[in-house]
């Protein structure tokens, strides 16, 4: 979190990106610098904190070289709320597409589910005490029988003749502890039994938009009004004490939870941590200066976007959201537009602007064998599952690197995401032979020879449009 006082160092979000991220130094340590302002902006002194505005990043280069996976992996080192939106889909009012508001209501839902969650982890002993206590209620109902009623003996808990309850209560908590020690022990996770579950609500709906010309928010906020005005439907479910225990724990840890709290939060953390990053900017970017045709609706969807990267005030249902300390990261292609093709108002907004370089060879080589999630790894793991053990040569990383990068220059060049061709078409026969021909403890090594016998015609053959994403 941004508000930890020992928050990653510019360094040391380097480091924990290239743990997933081959390459591209200069684009990681923009972001870092980036990422490690706003947790300075934070500790500034509070007369000038206001005035500090982030520094918004293009990012230019072809895809699959890791633009959208360095956002998203630094909105997870950062904990910040993290939405990603196409520039393409937005368009000016009174064309079919997103109101570019959306995209900050989209933070805001986000910043709200990871508060919402956060707080259940928080409550989450004392919402399990609860619904332990709801279980037994059950199971062993509470007794509040008068005071020297007969005593009648525990099910199937026989006592010793010391040990007489003076009253049906105490022989009930004695039994209602016997059993709390049976459900904490798992003892009874299979035994049925029947609770009150609140049923989904399928919230109010208005047919036919907003009426009035009503905006997104206000609609929205009116449905949830609605929705809460109407009473709360429960039906009986009869399930093991293992499923209620988990059902049960949402609804008890929900309760305890102060949802004005929340939002309140969440708007603070989505003002202060947010980061957008609006992907395919180059498809809005006017690639001339006559005016009609397409061109104009690009620049429009610019002009809609200028306010909200500048910093205005968005309604949402949960309140105004200043987006003035937002994070913004565009990125886009940029092979037939050029940046200066923005607008300049907009241009003038992302003052960051950083090239990333085309992969290579060796970029390919080390994209298979060192990042936490490389494919050979994932493969790996899929057939773990099956009890086969799948090893990968060095020769043959290197052989399936030389190979993307070939039909990668050859056809189109869509990055890293050639090599997911590559992987499938080497081993599409091992994962439809396991388990059936391939049986479990079975030992695969992906070598050279094998990657040439499968790979080769697909570098040989120059109509590669079966292979091409």
């Amino acid at each position: 979190m941004l508000e930890s006082a020992d928050f990653l160092t510019p360094a040391q979000i380097v480091a924990e990106l290239d743990k997933y991220i081959i390459g591209q130094h200069e684009a990681k340590r923009h972001v870092a610098i980036a990422l490690r302002n706003r947790w300075r902006r934070l500790r500034a002194a509070p007369e000038m904190r206001d005035e500090i505005v982030p520094n918004n990043i293009l990012m230019i280069g072809s895809t699959g070289v890791g633009k959208t996976e360095i956002a998203r992996r630094l909105a997870g080192i950062s904990g910040s709320p993290f939405v990603k939106v196409e520039a393409s889909k937005f368009t000016e009012v009174g064309y079919v597409g997103r109101d570019v508001e959306s995209m900050v209501r989209d933070l805001v839902e986000q910043s709200v589910n990871m508060v919402k969650t956060r707080r259940k982890e928080e409550v989450k002993v004392k919402a399990a005490e609860l619904v332990e206590e709801a279980i037994l209620d059950i199971l062993i109902p509470p007794v509040t029988g008068a005071p020297g009623a007969a005593t009648k003996p525990a099910l199937g808990f026989p006592t010793n003749a010391g040990e007489v309850p003076d009253s049906d209560q105490e022989l009930n908590e004695r039994t209602r502890e016997r059993f709390r020690e049976k459900i904490r022990n798992g003892e009874l996770d299979d035994r049925k039994i029947e609770i009150q579950v609140q049923q989904g609500g399928g919230g109010i709906s208005v047919l036919g938009g907003a009426p009035g010309g009503m905006d997104e928010a206000s609609m929205a906020g009116i449905q949830d009004m609605l929705g809460s005005m109407l009473p709360k439907k429960t039906r009986k479910r009869k399930v093991t004490v293992a499923e209620a225990r988990k059902l049960l724990l949402d609804e008890e840890a929900a309760k305890l939870i102060d949802m004005d709290e929340v939002k309140d939060e969440a708007v603070r953390h989505a003002e202060n941590s947010g980061i957008i990053f609006i992907d395919e900017i180059d498809k809005v970017a006017s690639r001339s200066s006559k005016g009609g045709g397409p061109d104009v609706s690009r620049e429009g969807v610019q002009r809609d976007l200028l306010p909200i990267v500048e910093g205005s005030a968005v309604s949402t249902k949960y309140g105004i959201v200043h987006t003035d300390h937002i994070l913004f990261i565009a990125a886009g292609a940029f092979h037939v537009a050029k940046p200066s093709d923005l607008i300049p108002e907009l241009q003038g907004r992302f003052p960051i602007r950083v090239e990333l370089q085309s992969l290579s060879k060796d970029d390919f080589y080390q994209i298979l064998k060192d990042p936490k999630n490389a494919l050979t790894k994932q493969y790996e793991a899929l057939l773990q599952a099956e009890d086969v053990a799948l090893t990968f040569e060095d020769e043959a990383l290197e052989r399936l690197a030389e190979i993307a990068f070939e039909v990668n220059s050859e056809v189109e060049n869509i990055g890293a995401r050639r090599l997911h061709t590559v992987m499938s078409r080497l081993l599409n026969d091992i994962l439809f032979d396991v388990p059936d021909k391939i049986g479990a403890n079975a030992r695969i090594l992906i070598d050279r020879a094998l990657v040439e016998e499968r790979l080769t015609d697909m570098v040989r053959n120059r109509d590669l449009s079966q292979y091409i994403l």
